[in-house]
């Protein structure tokens, strides 16, 4: 999308001076459906529903078949943002805006979240790139 390689400053509000971890979600949330679009869309048969225009003919209506309807929002579903209509956002999040429902997801994850075991030897490998670290820079461990 234009050339740029970079999402920068995720979390961050006022230059940096400032650092939300609601926006970090919502930054987060904005950055995947990037990832998404600028992957481009796969062609192919299962994509285009070849199965379907042979099933139908070329001269039906595909918007509102069932399939369409399955296939709208693969991989690029939001965790945060509700692109469903007012009344069904209403309904279903309680009118929770999209900062209340980031506040809503980090006091879950802080609240529950377990990261997944280094793998076996990170340990001592990590340790090897601090130590070396240490040295070349030619301090002492207590003053690193």
């Amino acid at each position: 999308m234009a050339g740029a390689n970079i999402i920068y400053g995720l979390g961050m509000l006022e230059m940096g001076v400032t650092f939300s971890l609601e926006q970090l979600l919502m930054d987060a949330d904005m950055a995947e459906m990037i990832m998404y679009a600028i992957g481009g869309i796969p062609v192919n048969d299962a994509t285009l529903s070849v199965d379907i225009i042979h099933e139908n003919g070329y001269r039906k209506d595909f918007l509102t078949h069932r399939n369409t309807f399955n296939n709208r929002f693969i991989q690029s579903a939001p965790k945060l943002m509700d692109r469903r209509t007012r009344s069904r956002w209403l309904e279903d999040q309680g009118g929770l805006d999209m900062y209340q429902r980031a506040k809503k997801r980090f006091k879950d994850l802080y609240d529950n979240h377990q990261p997944d075991p280094l793998p076996e030897g990170a340990h001592e490998a990590i340790r090897k790139i601090v130590n070396r670290t240490e040295a070349d820079l030619g301090l002492p461990k207590s003053e690193y």
